[in-house]
């Protein structure tokens, strides 16, 4: 089998979304020559969101989602990729580095045979990331913003944590025994991008599919609070793992969504962090070593006296007539947040596209779009014409000539100047 040759077209990028690709154009000799699936994604994921919404009001009548819990979870999904600019994915690097010294077998990366083994392994390992992701209190900080919205659909499968990467490597590390990373690279990409398109309720049954793959009706299951729904259908792209390990439960009642203990808020930091002074807290308050330890490696709803997971009792009942969390916002706020969402998508694709032309210019204008975020979020700065405040801002956010190619010394000088022209100091 010869290295993949790619048409780069629509069609191949449509077909990715939906894991139907063949080995033969998706097999490379070497890890860096694997194609950024995932941020070449981008269109595709707000095109399907699109595409949803409109299938959703022709078909109930409603929407299937809110502009703040849509744009937040979006926010997150962009907040999650950031670190990408900076390092390679951390699944990845230690994957390369635990391949490069610890290898015991060498799989041809050009063959059918290990393009398959790759597919199954992956999903394999998800299957135990995933789980422990739910089943150990630290880790379920992190996979906790995933789950935090009260709404499913397809931009909830963009709500991603920012920390998970952090532990998930650990449990692909036996790959590397014997795969290729060029071969885990595009396999960790295929398995993630599946999980896109499940995250909805406009599809409801795909008949004897549901026997092998994990479809939306499973996942439903997954995202639900609902008490039979709690620890549920952790496989990524097939739910033979779940019906193999006991932990599959089919769609019966009406899933009512999001987590057990709502976290009631739409800021991003909130979002991704709220969870972790809970669990330092826990530890603190835990008598002895033995139950500071469960406090980390038990699950969330561990106390003294319960079994590992908790008490699958306690878990609060739902009645099908919950209300997701909603903002206030008048039509006009909304179509406010809704074109800076665009606009700082427009600055998410350049920085990545910038990255791969110019890395330190992807940096430079990373930590620029930080410190005004900050800045402005904590009022340090101010415009002197308060009227210009929104133009301002944009113009700011989105400094084209930052992107340009410039030495780092110029694009520094040319975010000092922007500072100092346009804003003055409150309290510096």
């Amino acid at each position: 089998m010869a290295m993949a040759r790619r048409d780069g077209g629509f069609f191949q990028g449509a077909r990715i979304m939906f894991y139907l690709v063949t080995p033969n154009e998706t097999s490379f000799p070497r890890e860096d020559d694997v194609p950024k699936y995932v941020q070449e994604a981008t269109p595709f994921f707000i095109g399907l969101i699109l595409l949803e919404m409109l299938a959703g009001w022709l078909k109930t009548g409603r929407s299937v989602g809110s502009v703040s819990d849509g744009t937040t979870s979006i926010s997150a999904g962009m907040v999650s990729r950031l670190p990408h600019l900076f390092i390679r994915s951390l699944e990845v690097s230690t994957y390369v580095y635990f391949w490069e010294n610890f290898h015991v077998l060498e799989l041809p990366w050009d063959s059918a045979w290990t393009w398959w083994l790759g597919f199954l392994g992956v999903d394999f390992c998800y299957y135990w990331v995933h789980r422990c992701a739910h089943e150990l209190n630290i880790l379920w900080a992190a996979h906790q913003v995933h789950h935090s919205s009260d709404y499913y659909n397809l931009s909830t499968a963009l709500r991603q944590s920012v920390t998970q990467q952090c532990a998930s490597w650990i449990f692909y590390l036996p790959l590397a025994l014997v795969m290729p990373p060029s071969v885990f690279a595009v396999h960790v990409q295929f398995n993630l991008l599946y999980q896109f398109w499940i995250h909805t309720e406009v599809v409801r049954d795909l008949g004897p599919l549901e026997w092998v793959l994990n479809t939306p009706s499973h996942h439903r299951v997954h995202h639900g609070r609902n008490p039979y729904c709690i620890d549920k259908n952790y496989g990524g792209t097939l739910i033979i793992w779940d019906r193999l390990f006991g932990t599959f439960a089919p769609e019966s009642e009406k899933v009512v969504y999001g987590l057990v203990h709502p976290v009631h808020s739409f800021d991003i930091l909130s979002v991704q962090f709220h969870y972790y002074p809970y669990v330092w807290r826990k530890y603190w308050r835990a008598k002895g070593l033995v139950h500071k330890l469960s406090a980390i490696f038990k699950g969330p709803s561990w106390r003294p006296g319960l079994p590992r997971l908790g008490d699958r009792s306690e878990v609060p009942k739902v009645t099908g007539k919950e209300v997701p969390l909603d903002s206030l916002w008048s039509p006009a706020t909304q179509a406010y947040v809704t074109a800076h969402f665009f606009l700082l998508l427009g600055v998410y694709n350049d920085l990545f596209a910038s990255k791969a032309v110019k890395p330190n210019a992807s940096i430079v204008e990373t930590l620029r779009c930080a410190l005004m975020m900050l800045l402005q979020r904590y009022g340090f700065i101010r415009p002197l014409v308060a009227s210009l405040s929104v133009p301002i801002e944009v113009r700011l956010l989105y400094y084209d000539e930052l992107l340009k190619p410039c030495t780092d010394h110029q694009t520094e000088l040319s975010v000092s100047r922007t500072l100092c022209h346009v804003y003055q100091g409150k309290s510096w």
